[in-house]
């Protein structure tokens, strides 16, 4: 894992500025305790990181589950009382994990993967323009539509021309383009460029710019528009900011369907999340699914016993590692190491970095993960790979994460059905000589009840006086629903003067009797005819 320190090391850095001010926002925006998203993204880094197979993949606090933890925390009373809930929901992933449900995040389709990659690049640029310009109405890591603050992602942006800070503006600025230009130009002139990164070297920028300016009325950039970590004034204060759960409360039924919810919730946004970094991996590794429900259990579960606010993998930090050249797990075990080091002995420097800085290291990385030509790209591969994406990218920047996945899978589960419609049989007319119609329809491999209608609209347009012949040799599976349209459509041939030659490699028959008899060896149901 060493191996790859030289790498490892600087994405560290890079993932730990990103991890910070998200953790505190989505705490923030919890009406949770500031320090809880901090022990949160700590864990995440140290423990699921440890625990976890996926080599890139970045843990913390998620955004998605902010409105689900603050609606909790006034249902169940106290903050103590969510702990247990965010307990037992790591007990509940650590279920999943046993009875291997972490395969459901192989079922949703690549289109609507690179449509939440490219949702929620749009999302990071839309919500940190604001931040970038000094408005800091809404907290950091906010992803839904609409915020807190009463106003929407848009109007949002529409405002910050009325709560310009020019400070904010000048070192946002120039943090960018320092990026830019290490990304662009220094980072190909030389190995130490790609050691020391762009967002370091901008973050650093922008705490000397805020000691120069301190007392500038005019350049100066006040402390709501700073990083805010809570300061411990000694260490009995630093432990007082860990809270701890009131058992008490597990009788409580709320508290259990309020862990249920969060164990479904963070496992699926987990599991999208792995998808999504695997996609983005260059090595192309391969996360093990059912480990990373282990693994995201354990963190919860810990999590919750020290105040910590519930984990997931989080595609924002997962691909901002990537991004930075991050290779093992160990990149995710050092930024979690960095911010318990970093709220223990230099919390009051970190108090001195603008949100604007972060907010120009967003920017960078939402633009990497939105980029144009991927629309382009989508779009040539047609329309069954397009609407889905675009679904899901239109429903992750107007609603949330969770909503635009399931717009996006709801619209590919209908493309799905499509192609299996298309695509049941194959028609070919023969002859049409001697006033029959010679008609063979060669069913495919796969033929389930998803492809009834399309079979069943065939065999009703087939004209009187016809000889059909329904060859079923390439065909593994067939489902009883469509041999029970088959039986049905016996009558009707009858009527019509259709003869029907049956060709499988059971054998061959003309006009049988009966198709149920026929299949008789099988089951009436899922029917297998290898």
């Amino acid at each position: 894992m060493f191996k790859n320190i030289k790498n490892d090391l600087p994405a560290s850095i890079v993932v730990f500025f990103v991890a910070l001010p998200l953790c505190l926002g989505i705490a923030l925006a919890s009406g949770a305790p500031l320090f809880s998203g901090v022990i949160a993204g700590i864990i995440g880094g140290v423990i699921v990181g440890s625990l976890s197979g996926s080599k890139l993949g970045v843990s913390g606090p998620a955004a998605g589950l902010a409105a689900i933890v603050l609606t909790a925390i006034g249902t169940l009373g106290s903050y103590e009382n969510f702990l247990v809930a965010v307990v037992l929901a790591g007990i509940i992933q650590l279920i999943f994990g046993v009875l291997k449900a972490g395969v459901i995040g192989y079922y949703f389709p690549s289109s609507v993967i690179k449509g939440m990659l490219t949702g929620i690049g749009i999302i990071i640029i839309l919500k940190q323009i604001p931040h970038f310009f000094g408005y800091d109405a809404e907290p950091e890591g906010a992803d839904a539509f609409l915020e807190t603050s009463g106003e929407n992602t848009f109007s949002s942006i529409f405002n910050i021309f009325d709560n310009l800070i020019l400070g904010s503006v000048i070192i946002g600025l120039l943090g960018l383009a320092v990026i830019l230009f290490w990304d662009t130009v220094l980072a190909k002139k030389a190995k130490f460029f790609t050691v020391i990164q762009g967002p370091l070297i901008a973050v650093v920028l922008g705490i000397i710019y805020h000691l120069l300016t301190s007392t500038n009325e005019t350049l100066a950039i006040s402390a709501s528009h700073l990083v805010s970590v809570p300061i411990p004034d000694d260490i009995d204060s630093f432990i007082g900011q860990f809270s701890f759960p009131n058992f008490g409360a597990i009788t409580n039924a709320e508290v259990w369907i309020v862990a249920f919810t969060i164990a479904l919730v963070a496992s699926l946004e987990t599991l999208l999340s792995v998808e999504a970094c695997d996609k983005l991996d260059p090595d192309k590794n391969v996360t093990p699914t059912n480990r990373e429900l282990l693994a995201q259990g354990a963190g919860n579960i810990i999590s919750g016993l020290v105040g910590g606010l519930p984990i997931t993998q989080v595609i924002v930090r997962s691909s901002a590692n990537v991004q930075s050249g991050g290779k093992t797990k160990l990149s995710t075990i050092i930024h979690g190491f960095f911010l318990l080091i970093s709220v223990i002995l230099i919390p009051t420097l970190l108090n001195k970095i603008p949100l604007s800085v972060l907010a120009a290291i967003l920017l960078v990385v939402g633009y990497k993960l939105a980029k144009p030509a991927l629309f382009k790209q989508m779009y040539k591969l047609g329309w069954k790979q397009f609407v889905p994406f675009i679904v899901t990218v239109v429903g992750i920047v107007f609603t949330d994460l969770l909503v635009g996945i399931g717009l996006g899978l709801a619209v590919g589960i209908v493309v799905i059905l499509l192609k299996s419609y298309q695509n049941s049989h194959f028609l070919h007319i023969e002859d049409n000589s001697n006033g029959k119609h010679k008609i063979k329809m060669t069913l495919a491999e796969e033929v389930t009840f998803f492809n009834k209608g399309a079979i069943l609209k065939e065999l009703d347009s087939l004209p009187r006086d016809t000889q059909l012949e329904i060859n079923l040799i390439k065909t593994r599976y067939l489902d009883n629903d469509i041999i029970e349209i088959l039986e049905d459509f016996l009558h009707k041939a009858k009527e019509r003067n259709i003869d029907i030659k049956l060709i499988s490699k059971r054998g061959t028959a003309e006009n049988p009797a009966s198709f149920i008899h026929f299949f008789k060896e099988k089951p009436k149901s899922d029917l297998s005819l290898s």
